[in-house]
């Protein structure tokens, strides 16, 4: 692509690089206009006797056209792409769930000239309708060698897709003295469940008992027997210690403590633990007393990943801490 100034007769079939306003300053001619042979009598008129157009070369892709191309090359399942406009296309979530990018093929495709993928952060929980991310070509056009760069630097998934929730069948533990029962139930059941619904999952039951790693462990175990396929355990104290008496229980049953603490506030004491049980390994939440709140903590930021079926690990809950400050802190 080149840019020149041309007599109007002599630019016609290239595009505008600038608005042209008429007398009163109001827009006649908008700026990506591919002028035409109808359009000399009003450019004649405004006075324009020269115009600065872009001139396209032969293997060069107008910017809707490529820029409907590279939103495309970076949709992946779960995404609807927008109709382009001046070089301009949205993507859009088709579904809830998680939104997951490949950072290393967006900051590829971002290196190349000319394009651009401004998304969402990663791991946003998202919405069918919602903007997930724009794709915009900052040229008149690009070469078509360039979206081909961006097509090979792209994974079979595309730079972003909404992860199915596929773990849908919510098993929740309340650990509590017989005397705390009721209140710590008042106060944390109402905010789990409002989770869940939220993601469109079931809780399919919640047993309550007390802080005995034996009754914890028969909880866990009926939950698996039903069916639970993600539990999530909260009490009248967070988890204070890999050997509490939450890991303790998970250990008994042959669970593994993936991670104890993370750096997320609210949420500093997550414990996240796996438990194998027949073909399927169950993700287990041990979560800090902030689930109380509907306010985000680190129960929003893992939740819908383990339920998108992502096998987070130590490096995965360590990676949060970078913007893990979700909320003011509160003195100890």
């Amino acid at each position: 692509m080149r840019i020149e100034i041309l007599p109007p007769a002599a630019a016609v079939g290239h595009i505008l690089c600038h608005n042209l306003a008429d007398g009163q300053g109001r827009k006649a001619f908008r700026k990506g206009w591919r002028l035409r042979a109808e359009d000399l009598p009003r450019l004649a008129e405004l006075g324009y006797s020269a115009v600065r157009v872009a001139i396209l070369n032969p293997d060069d892709v107008h910017e809707d056209e490529a820029a409907l191309q590279l939103a495309n090359i970076v949709a992946g399942p779960g995404i609807i792409v927008d109709e382009p406009h001046a070089g301009r296309v949205n993507v859009r979530a088709a579904m809830n769930g998680p939104l997951m990018i490949d950072a290393e093929a967006l900051f590829a495709i971002n290196m190349i000239d000319g394009l651009t993928v401004a998304t969402l952060p990663p791991y946003t929980l998202v919405r069918p309708g919602q903007m997930l991310a724009t794709i915009k070509i900052i040229p008149f056009a690009v070469p078509s060698a360039d979206l081909a760069q961006a097509a090979a630097a792209v994974g079979p998934t595309g730079v972003l897709h909404v992860a199915t929730l596929v773990r849908r069948r919510i098993g929740v533990v309340l650990v509590s003295s017989q005397a705390a029962r009721a209140r710590v139930e008042r106060g944390m059941l109402p905010a789990i469940t409002g989770r869940i619904a939220d993601l469109g999952a079931t809780m399919i039951d919640c047993c309550r008992t007390i802080p005995d790693e034996y009754a914890i462990a028969d909880s866990l175990a009926a939950l698996l027997t039903i069916g639970a396929d993600l539990i999530i355990t909260a009490g009248e104290t967070s988890v204070v210690d890999r050997d509490d008496v939450i890991p303790r229980a998970i250990r008994r049953l042959g669970g593994e403590i993936t991670h104890y603490g993370a750096p997320v506030e609210p949420g500093n004491l997550l414990l996240l633990a796996y438990l194998p049980h027949e073909h399927d390994t169950i993700p287990i939440i041990g979560a800090p007393g902030c689930i109380r709140s509907r306010d985000q903590n680190i129960v929003d930021l893992i939740l819908p990943r383990l339920m998108a079926n992502e096998r987070l690990g130590r490096r995965e809950i360590v990676a949060l801490g970078l913007g893990g400050l979700l909320g003011p802190t509160r003195r100890e």
